[in-house]
């Protein structure tokens, strides 16, 4: 009910295909054909050939370091990746994978600063601010989580629309992760209504489920605006997404509180019997 289907990828705009009224009783359903249209190219968000501007040793290292890292042997791509940087500089692609092998490899503030060299030789190039945003969230550095998320949304299309149905995003970016840390780094700080903004954008986008935390964040922000019907909601499918989490057994404490102001809330709004 209220459902519709359509497509998202970088530079194209979708049609909408409502799935109420379709038929649900077939072994399968033919939802008819998704339109998408050339929209503005979204710089940075498209397929890039910027890495196969490095010169030739430097990209041969560079895809070295990619397979050794697919492999699992990161020592070795460890060292592909620095070759390939102290070859060609300006090689951002190869930089980035280089903080992303140190930060696994429990290195970092060497991860930090290669994402951040980076984004100093490509601004437009945005995986390396969105691990610089999961970094900065894992520290609570609230406001450095909002001025990088702020630069990945100011490139997303979808912030610059109202979002009420769920969207299924295809961009290799998984932006639900960028609204998901700006919806906690606004709401640490206390700015509620911008929280709001981008943790509904994240639960709109987050099919897969990755982040069931958003619901708790969702529920306390609703709570905050004495919304206990939504907090309950939000709350109840954390729950069925995390039914073990080692915060379970408080969230059921909190739940049944907010059950509780959601019952009074409606009770005051009924209107006195004649």
């Amino acid at each position: 009910m209220n459902c519709e289907l359509r497509a998202s990828a970088p530079g194209f705009h979708s049609n909408e295909i409502s799935l109420v009224g379709l038929d649900q009783f077939g072994g399968s359903i033919d939802v008819g054909v998704i339109t998408v249209q050339r929209a503005v190219k979204i710089e940075g968000m498209t397929l890039s050939a910027i890495p196969y501007k490095a010169p030739k040793d430097a990209r041969k290292a560079y895809e070295k370091g990619l397979q050794a890292e697919k492999s699992g042997k990161l020592a070795d791509a460890l060292k592909y990746f620095e070759t390939a940087v102290k070859i060609y500089p300006g090689f951002a692609f190869a930089w980035f994978q280089l903080g992303t092998v140190l930060r696994t490899e429990d290195q970092k503030d060497a991860a930090r600063k290669a994402y951040t060299q980076a984004t100093t030789i490509d601004a437009k190039f945005l995986p390396p601010y969105l691990s610089l945003a999961s970094m900065a969230y894992e520290t609570g550095n609230w406001r450095e989580v909002l001025t990088l998320t702020g630069h990945i949304l100011d490139l997303d299309p979808l912030n610059h629309i109202a979002v009420a149905n769920y969207v299924l995003d295809l961009d290799p970016l998984n932006y639900v992760d960028a609204y998901f840390y700006d919806a906690m780094a606004n709401f640490k700080l206390d700015k509620i209504e911008e929280a709001e903004k981008s943790g509904l954008k994240a639960e709109h986008l987050d099919l897969r489920t990755r982040f069931p935390q958003l619901h708790l964040l969702l529920a306390e922000i609703f709570a905050r605006k004495n919304n206990y019907a939504m907090a309950v909601t939000e709350t109840q499918i954390f729950l069925e997404l995390a039914p073990h989490s080692k915060d379970a057994d408080r969230v059921r404490e909190q739940l049944a509180k907010w059950e509780k102001l959601s019952g009074s809330v409606s009770a005051s709004e009924k209107p006195d019997q004649m």
